[in-house]
């Protein structure tokens, strides 16, 4: 919260009322509704250290659940507010500057190599919960070749995955490294293009 509350304040905002759960370890959770036709996805840290965001294809555990280490419970009652435009913004500027341009940048790069990217992207962004870092790292193996024969940009391909990976719900410095593995098992195996 208190990360929240800075981010309220370099942004020049109050920090919003709306419905507010205690979770068992501490923590907060903020809930906002979303305007009509709005589909955002989960975040780790996007908007700062320890805020995470929860929507399309995410969860929180609800309030009245026990774990182990405690309740959820109920800190305002309010209903939920609309998500200020200020968050929004922050939650769509980045997602929509590392939006996919699957636009091969090599001179030897392929319909076939971009068609590739933008599945497998979308491939980990569509992950269920428990399959989504193999998912990843499935799709770091698969784009690793066009890296190896000049088709794609590592640093395109990394990008995309990340913002893939993170739009699934895994943490930044979870997806850096299962790309990274993945990215440099396939470019070592693929170091030749095979003959059409």
């Amino acid at each position: 919260m208190t990360t929240f509350t800075a981010l309220c304040e370099r942004a020049g905002q109050v920090v919003p009322t709306t419905r507010t759960v205690r979770t068992a370890s501490g923590g907060v959770h903020l809930y906002f509704t979303a305007s009509p036709g709005v589909r955002l996805g989960n975040t780790a840290g996007r908007l700062g250290k320890r805020i995470d965001t929860r929507a399309w294809g995410g969860y929180v555990v609800a309030p009245g659940s026990i774990t182990a280490t405690g309740a959820y419970a109920i800190v305002d009652d309010t209903p939920p507010v609309p998500l200020p435009e200020w968050l929004y913004t922050r939650l769509t500027v980045r997602q929509a500057s590392r939006a996919l341009t699957a636009a091969p940048s090599s001179v030897q790069a392929s319909s076939y190599a971009a068609a590739g990217l933008n599945a497998e992207t979308a491939s980990v962004r569509q992950a269920p919960e428990g399959e989504r870092n193999a998912t990843l790292l499935r799709a770091a193996r698969a784009l690793g070749r066009f890296i190896a024969w000049g088709d794609l940009p590592r640093e395109q391909v990394e990008e995309a995955l990340q913002w893939a990976g993170e739009q699934a719900g895994l943490s930044p410095r979870s997806c850096e490294a299962t790309i990274r593995s993945g990215l440099n098992w396939s470019i070592a195996r693929n170091g030749q293009r095979r003959a059409a």
